[in-house]
């Protein structure tokens, strides 16, 4: 089970943006690799505070975490730490350290400062999923229009900081002689910069094409969670690599049926002789039709529930249930003969009110639905 990520910043959840910040730069610059060379828990360590910053520096992604947990990233869409290396989190997040490590954090990690490597931007897109496809699982076919190397694109090295991907930089001060790194303005830390191109591709040796990009969506997805799908974002110039498709899952409404998380509610009209007499009646559900049993002096408002016929969890807890809300239909119009037999009912102590322990309060049904 994944660490709270409050608890690997050592924070508490009402922390503010500064207090997240001031944590995270605590946590990696203790478990930063220059100080623990060759220790692997410190790497580890370093990459979970760099995963829980990425997070929850976010308002966005913080509010979807505070909300579902790490369920709202199983898809993606949070934090590939898996996927990222030390010179991906020294990109990401290396204005927070300042000057620490002589300015160029990182700079003595793998390979002494040399170039970074560039990952293309990432591209996010909206797809719709009816309750069914959420229910189920869907394998969606998107066509997505992404940056891709022209082909006869070529490079050289960059002029300005001579392929090292960084400018050095050395100060005398009253402290005595200060070196600082940043990034080379000219080719961006990549180290070269383009040769030849194409005439139809852009400044960066870039075209537009159109792909179509296959998704499996995972059952139990919700209305607002972002999956990934690695590598189908833009391309990145030289030796870099692709970005990410960012996908925005998007719930379409349901005609007959409400959801409230894993569970589904179901308004069933049926007329009061029906409710008087019994009856059966089909119903749809997420998986199909189904046909159930009203039984005879049925009352308004009887909740009945079918076990797992609800949606999956995402985090594979099993699946909801659907709740049938029973609604009995009074007549807003009589003939006479309608009429006259519900005058001479109206005294008869079968159609008198006599409500039961089983007959549940309005309070009670509610309390049962979230029970």
């Amino acid at each position: 089970m994944k660490e709270d990520y409050y608890e690997i910043l050592e924070i508490s959840k009402s922390a503010t943006a500064a207090e997240i910040k001031k944590a995270y730069r605590k946590k990696a610059l203790q478990y930063h690799p220059d100080k623990n060379p060759g220790d692997h828990e410190a790497e580890a360590m370093f990459k979970k505070a760099a995963e829980a910053y990425e997070v929850l520096s976010d308002p966005n992604k913080r509010s979807r975490y505070d909300q579902f947990g790490h369920r709202a990233f199983d898809g993606g869409g949070g934090f590939s730490g898996g996927g990222m290396n030390m010179e991906d989190i020294f990109s990401q997040f290396g204005d927070i350290f300042g000057g620490a490590f002589g300015g160029g954090f990182g700079g003595g990690f793998g390979g002494g400062g040399g170039r970074r490597t560039v990952k293309g931007s990432n591209l996010r897109i909206r797809v719709q999923l009816t309750l069914e496809e959420i229910a189920n699982g869907v394998e969606k076919k998107i066509k997505v229009k992404r940056k891709k190397l022209a082909k006869g694109t070529t490079y050289k090295t960059c002029s300005t900081c001579n392929g090292h991907g960084q400018v050095t930089r050395i100060q005398n001060t009253i402290l005595g002689r200060m070196q600082t790194s940043a990034t080379c303005s000219a080719c961006g830390g990549l180290g070269q910069i383009v040769d030849s191109k194409p005439a139809n591709a852009d400044a960066e040796g870039m075209l537009v094409t159109e792909e179509t990009v296959s998704i499996k969506i995972p059952a139990g997805v919700v209305d607002g969670m972002q999956l990934k799908v690695s590598g189908k974002g833009n391309d990145a110039p030289g030796n870099g690599i692709p970005g990410d498709l960012l996908v925005a899952i998007e719930e379409k409404p349901h005609e007959t049926l409400q959801r409230e998380g894993d569970n589904l509610h179901y308004d069933l009209y049926i007329s009061f002789s029906e409710a008087a007499l019994g009856t059966s009646k089909e119903i749809e559900t997420v998986t199909g039709k189904v046909r159930i049993k009203i039984d005879n002096g049925t009352q308004s408002g009887k909740i009945l529930r079918l076990r797992n016929k609800g949606i999956p969890s995402i985090n594979g807890y099993g699946t909801g249930d659907l709740l049938v809300h029973i609604n009995v239909w009074t007549p807003k119009s009589l003939s006479k003969e309608q009429r006259e037999f519900f005058e001479k009912m109206s005294d008869d102590e079968h159609f008198q009110p006599k409500p039961e322990k089983d007959d549940k309060s309005f309070f009670e049904k509610v309390k049962d639905m979230f029970s």
